[in-house]
């Protein structure tokens, strides 16, 4: 790229930052999800741990071989996290009663973090209830990685030409937009994954809770928390000692953060920018000195040369 067309670049990209091209992105009001919006209920009690979610979601996502089999237990000896090479992992936790196991994912939130961080509108909230990304748009500032209230996003290093963010889209292209439910849902044998409409999910994990309430925690994780999630949980132990985070509140992440992450499109935009226009300037005066001495050397060979 020409030095012009890079300073160019950058001072449009600066120039829109600062007049809010991202109003759509950081939004206006509150959005609490589409009326119809689908989700997954997942019911702790029932896991055993078996890693078929795992299996199917590499499957249907075309992920590559793990370095441990997904038959191989010793896996549960550390607590992962999503990554580019598994959009979901399932951990265990010791308790009292025996080992309960959690299936970690995207949760695809009501009102994502992720999407309103991201100030050239990368994600997008489908009406199915997917959080989905395009990674043709993003730029890789890792806005959502900072915004996400769960560490979910993982950014892909495997490519230095083509870096993007990786996480589970609930098999929205081969899946969800057709109807269907996530290849995780269709082959758990235990039937811990129930999918649905978000709202009839709700009613069944209530309705859960409160015909064995010595079996559930009173509380469907994901309900309300940062304004509610597609993945819904239910447990029969509290949910701090899975790892869920409690201290989140129902408000929406990105209200607390929002400020703070307007300033790094700006960052990002302008700094090159103003780093840009000074080395051009160093550049020109440098220019100039040059010529002012070729100048005063040539009227020295005139004069010289008259004498």
């Amino acid at each position: 790229m020409k030095r012009r067309d890079f300073l160019k670049g950058c001072m449009i990209c600066g120039a829109a930052s600062s007049l809010g091209i991202s109003k759509k992105a950081w939004g206006s009001g509150s959005f609490e999800g589409y009326p119809e919006g689908m989700g997954v209920l997942v019911d702790l009690t029932r896991c055993i741990g078996c890693r078929s979610c795992e299996a199917a979601c590499n499957k249907e996502q075309q992920l590559p071989e793990p370095k441990v089999p997904f038959d191989d237990q010793s896996v549960f000896e550390e607590k992962r996290r999503p990554s580019e090479e598994a959009y979901t992992v399932v951990n265990r936790y010791e308790q009292k009663g025996g080992p309960v196991y959690r299936k970690i994912q995207c949760n695809h939130c009501n009102e994502p973090a992720c999407l309103t961080s991201c100030f050239v509108n990368a994600y997008t909230k489908t009406k199915e209830g997917a959080v989905i990304y395009n990674s043709k748009v993003c730029v890789g500032c890792r806005n959502c990685m900072i915004a996400c209230p769960f560490n979910v996003p993982g950014y892909s290093y495997s490519s230095a030409t083509n870096p993007v963010v990786k996480k589970c889209i609930l098999c929205y292209d081969t899946r969800l937009k057709y109807g269907k439910p996530p290849a995780c849902v269709e082959i758990c044998p235990q039937e811990v994954l129930t999918f649905g409409y978000r709202k009839d999910l709700i009613k069944i994990g209530h309705e859960r809770i409160r015909e064995t309430p010595d079996k559930y925690v009173d509380h469907i994780y994901g309900e309300k928390e940062v304004g509610g999630t597609g993945w819904l949980y239910l447990s029969s132990v509290p949910f701090d000692k899975v790892g869920f985070d409690n201290t989140l509140g129902n408000e929406p992440i990105i209200s607390n953060v929002k400020e703070f992450l307007g300033t790094v499109p700006m960052v990002l935009t302008i700094w090159p920018a103003l780093f840009t226009g000074f080395h051009l300037l160093s550049t020109r005066k440098k220019g100039h000195g040059d010529d002012h001495g070729h100048d005063a050397h040539s009227k020295s060979e005139q004069e010289d040369a008259k004498k």
